[in-house]
């Protein structure tokens, strides 16, 4: 016999004696593996190995890994700052510059105290008398020739008795007043002459015009040669004692240099008034305008960036617009960072579920992680509205890791859909489900519990409370060997108990603990509630006493997302004469599932398989959940489904006061299932609030695999202790049947537990009695043909 009764201080919490280690979540075991990957991760500078942590809800796998990563790049130096800079070849095309931490700031300062000097240093120098009497000295030189060249024209036209006369019309050369009245007396020859005299003279005038006119682009020219040679005197002391502040930043120097021609070529900006009507300044900033993009000059290390809405602009930055009477206008001044921008030089963290909603950013992302670089798009401009003015800035160097972070689905996910994910993400680094309950895991998970205890505003967490909160977190991992590493689910817990004591700066205790998970677990318990009610008051048929040939109370567990709980279902087998096997009820009516339905076909394999070596196993069995209505999934009714077709065909009772979980395979070996502490616990408090309550007889089966997983509630142990509620281990479908076809109310030992022999021959006498009626059936099926 393989049968094993559990005593008590198997199936508790395991005393946890240990006094707290405060070094960490990353010292756990069951984030040791994920911590040397995000450590090979973060120190890999090949191209590629960005990093996906992948963690069960709940175990720490943001917060906790935001705060390594931090402290994993505490000591290295700043990113550089990036600044935008204006493209005065390309306005459209605005030049990112790359500079050391806080170069940013200072230049874009520096360039702003710079730009009032110019204008007042131009202003003086285009005011002065000199610089005017030179900028004027050319116009002034062709005025004097044209008044002497027009002097000349006019003495001749007064000897020949014309003068010269300006009109609103323009110039007219007429006779004089001497001459007019000699005009009637004049031959017409004399006429004539008078008249060819005048042509002559308003032909020499336009020769002086067309002389002039042809004179004005050189007097231009020197006028723009001058005022870029005064405005050129006048601040290249101020643009050189600046270049010289960033002799070491060559792109700045370069772009300096830009900057003065275009201030010689645009002195206007500073000096003239604007068609717009705004001021000369206000075009002068704009044009020339430091857009601090990305400002690193009061870290003191590279940025971890947690962006937790990761649209495109959040991600990638945006261009922004102002309204003018015009409409909407937008220069490289307006361009706006995102995520990746400001993590450039550092570690950009997303989290995977928040980046599969946003396809789009995933795609540009990919593009950035290939080619190195951020490029800035403006998806209006692709949606089709057409911006004019609209910068397309060039891209900037990227220099980024990039940890992705979630459940093990969308890493699958990921992973399974993405043929490019592997390509940019080769780091893995998974957070184990749980752990090993040893010294060194409980200490460090009790240093856990008492920092999370004193943000809550408690002192800390008594050593009693410390052992409950671990026994909680062994139960919460389903193995009394083991914790979970879903810590943070204990926080919830702890907020409850500092709520629960009303006053702050105390220490928890056992007690506390325990007592707001009673009264967390009553806050969500009303389907357990009323699931009990309704076997309690017979609405829903289950037995717990006495012995019911076919009839099984098999154990199941239902998951509500905020709570899990267990209890019996009866499980029912009726045998007849006939060729059609086992019939699965549930599979009939389309209410099981897969996993159920193979469940039934395995059963059939090993009665097959035992009990018709030598002859056909001639009946017809139908097997079912009764007063089920939701649908049956698993297969850990597999082993209470065997039990109840051999009681029936047995024809001797299987107990009621004893429930059977475990899954089996074709051999009868039994398997191990879930859920086996919700529902022991469940078949307990139905035998506890049964009419009698507990008898001392009352128990579960449960496969030997499954007693580690044996972590009940305090009632439970203390009920398992006094002898009023039973546990029993088995290995195979023969174990099962010596308990439950043993005698009801009886207490399982080894000297009750030898009659599976007995049972067998049972069966196979009720199989080769239905045969003899088939046989009997068949032949006068022939006479009567």
């Amino acid at each position: 016999m393989t049968i094993r009764k559990l005593p008590s201080d198997e199936v508790g919490v395991l005393d946890f004696a240990v006094a707290p280690d405060s070094a960490g979540v990353f010292a756990l075991s069951s984030h040791a593996r994920a911590k040397e990957a995000l450590k090979f991760g973060l120190h890999t500078d090949v191209q590629g190995f960005n990093i996906f942590v992948v963690g069960a809800e709940r175990s720490g796998r943001l917060t906790e890994t935001v705060a390594y990563v931090q402290e994993a790049i505490a000591k290295r130096p700043p990113a550089d700052d990036w600044l935008y800079l204006n493209n005065f070849r390309r306005s459209h095309r605005p030049k990112p510059c790359r500079v050391s931490a806080g170069t940013g700031r200072r230049f874009r300062d520096s360039l702003a105290t710079l730009l009032p000097c110019i204008r007042d240093a131009l202003k003086q120098a285009f005011g002065s008398d000199a610089h005017q009497a030179t900028l004027q000295a050319p116009t002034v030189r062709l005025q004097e020739e044209i008044n002497r060249q027009i002097a000349v024209v006019k003495a001749t036209a007064e000897a020949r008795g014309l003068t010269i006369t300006q009109g609103q019309s323009g110039t007219t050369v007429t006779p004089t007043e001497a001459q007019q009245a000699q005009l009637p007396a004049m031959t017409p020859e004399d006429l004539a002459k008078v008249q060819a005299d005048a042509q002559e003279v308003a032909n020499r005038l336009s020769e002086i015009t067309r002389w002039a006119s042809s004179q004005q682009p050189a007097i231009a020219e020197h006028a723009r040669t001058v005022s870029r040679q005064i405005a050129d005197q006048a601040t290249r002391e101020l643009i050189d004692g600046l270049a010289k502040q960033y002799d070491g930043h060559v792109n700045l120097l370069r772009w300096l240099d830009e900057m003065r021609a275009d201030v010689l070529d645009n002195i206007q900006l500073f000096l003239g008034k604007q068609s717009d009507g705004q001021s000369p300044m206000a075009a002068a900033k704009r044009q020339y305008a430091v857009n601090l993009f990305v400002d690193n000059g009061d870290n003191q290390h590279p940025l971890v960036v947690l962006e937790p809405n990761p649209t495109y602009e959040n991600i990638f930055g945006r261009v922004q617009y102002r309204q003018t009477g015009q409409g909407y206008v937008t220069d490289f001044s307006l361009l706006c960072a995102g995520a990746l921008h400001r993590a450039n030089g550092g570690v950009l963290i997303l989290r995977a579920e928040a980046l599969a909603a946003q396809p789009n950013t995933w795609q540009f992302l990919k593009g950035a992680l290939r080619d190195g670089e951020i490029q800035i798009e403006d998806l209006r401009q692709q949606a089709g509205v057409m911006l004019a003015g609209a910068p397309r800035p060039k891209p900037i160097e990227l220099n980024v890791k990039v940890v992705v972070i979630g459940a093990p689905k969308w890493f699958h996910t990921f992973f399974s859909t993405d043929v490019d994910f592997q390509t940019h993400f080769r780091v893995k680094a998974e957070i184990d489900h749980d752990m090993p309950a040893d010294d060194k895991n409980a200490a460090l998970y009790a240093g856990l519990m008492q920092d999370i205890a004193k943000r809550h505003g408690a002192a800390g967490c008594a050593p009693d409370a410390i052992n409950e909160l671990l026994g909680i977190a062994s139960r919460y991992a389903g193995d009394r060997t083991r914790l979970s590493s879903q810590f943070e689910m204990l926080e919830d817990i702890i907020a409850e108990t500092c709520a629960g004591n009303g006053k702050s700066g105390e220490m928890l205790s056992g007690e506390g603990v325990a007592r707001a998970k009673t009264q967390r677990r009553n806050r969500n318990s009303r389907i357990e509630d009323m699931t009990h009610e309704r076997i309690a008051d017979g609405t829903t048929l289950i037995q717990t006493t006495g012995g019911v040939i076919g009839q099984v109370n098999g154990l199941t567990v239902r998951s509500m997302g905020h709570l899990s709980f267990g209890g019996p279902s009866r499980v029912t087998a009726r045998a007849s004469v006939g060729r059609g096997g086992i019939i699965n009820i549930e599979r009939d009516v389309d209410m099981g599932g897969p996993i159920q339905q193979k469940a039934a076909m395995i059963l059939q394999g090993f009665l097959a398989g035992h009990f018709a070596r030598t002859m056909p196993m001639s009946f017809t069995c139908s097997i079912t959940f009764e007063q089920n209505y939701g649908g049956v999934e698993g297969d850990s009714a597999s082993l209470a489904g065997t039990v109840a077709i051999i009681s029936e065909l047995a024809e001797m009772p299987a107990r009621q006061d004893i429930a059977i979980t475990g899954s089996m395979n074709q051999r009868g070996e039994v398997q191990v299932v879930g859920g086996v502490v919700h529902k022991v616990e469940g078949f307990f408090r139905t035998c506890q609030e049964a009419p009698g309550g507990l008898t001392g007889s009352q128990g579960a089966v449960i496969p030997r695999q499954n007693a580690k997983n044996l972590v009940v509630r305090k009632d439970v142990v203390e009920a398992i202790e006094a002898g009023l509620f039973h546990l029993y281990v088995v290995d195979n479908i023969a174990d099962a049947l010596e308990v439950l076809l043993s005698e009801p109310g009886s207490v399982i030992d080894e000297s009750s537990c030898n009659k599976i022999d007995d049972i067998y021959e049972k069966v196979t006498a009720k199989l080769s009695e239905f045969n003899d009626h088939l046989l009997v059936a068949s032949r006068l099926e022939v006479v009567s043909i």
